[in-house]
């Protein structure tokens, strides 16, 4: 088995959905006492958040590298980085590192890709939903159109995650609104919605809607495991 590299922290509250995650799919397929093999550094979110919100997009790409290193040192095979948003400084992580990064977009995109899909709806945080490192990855890669849903609801899906999902708040009014948003996107084409954001799945489960929903937490932690375990 080899050793999962994850970079964590961002928010701590759905880092633990991954390590759960990621010990749940290696038990599932290989039975009895087993788990996963983690090397885990997680960052103080504080930091990262204060830094989003500048735009200072480069120091905090400098700050997960030098924790992506650390990861590295630790015996990972490769790296998991356990956000979606951060991912817009993948390649300045991955130009720091000698390991594989295994990528939450491609993970998301190769199932819904496998799954038939080509016109999905994405939530996430502002920076997901509106800057270009996510979208284009989907559209060019793989092929799939991205819709987003209308600016004043766009706010409301980010302060919903920094304000109540990121400190561990799950509101039944904001997932009444996560819903709204969730329908109006299909209305307007979407054939399923992907949950951009690693808390999103906190809030909002397939249970609660018909539309098909894509948790890009769970997708990426079970594309690990299948990593992990590839001879």
């Amino acid at each position: 088995m080899k050793t999962i590299g994850l970079l964590g922290g961002m928010s701590w509250e759905s880092t633990q959905s991954y390590y759960r995650a990621l010990n749940e799919g290696v038990k599932a397929a290989l039975g009895g006492l087993h788990s996963a093999k983690i090397a885990m550094v997680s960052v103080d979110f504080a930091e990262i958040e204060t830094l989003q919100h500048q735009g200072r997009w480069e120091e905090t790409g400098a700050m997960l590298s030098r924790a992506a290193q650390q990861v590295e040192r630790a015996g990972a095979d490769f790296l998991v980085i356990a956000t979606n948003t951060m991912h817009k400084v993948a390649p300045q992580i991955e130009a720091a590192i000698d390991i594989p990064l295994l990528h939450i977009a491609d993970a998301t995109a190769q199932r819904l890709a496998a799954d038939g899909l080509r016109r999905v709806g994405l939530l996430g945080t502002r920076f997901t939903m509106e800057q270009p490192f996510y979208k284009e990855r989907l559209v060019e890669r793989f092929g799939i159109e991205v819709l987003v849903p209308d600016e004043s609801q766009r706010e409301t899906v980010h302060r919903v995650i920094y304000e109540e999902l990121c400190q561990g708040r799950i509101e039944p009014a904001s997932q009444a609104e996560y819903l709204g948003v969730i329908d109006g996107l299909h209305e307007r084409g979407a054939e399923a919605v992907i949950l951009g954001c690693t808390e999103i799945a906190l809030l909002v489960q397939q249970d609660d809607t018909a539309v098909p929903l894509y948790d890009t937490t769970a997708l990426h932690a079970a594309r690990a495991v299948e990593c992990a375990l590839e001879a």
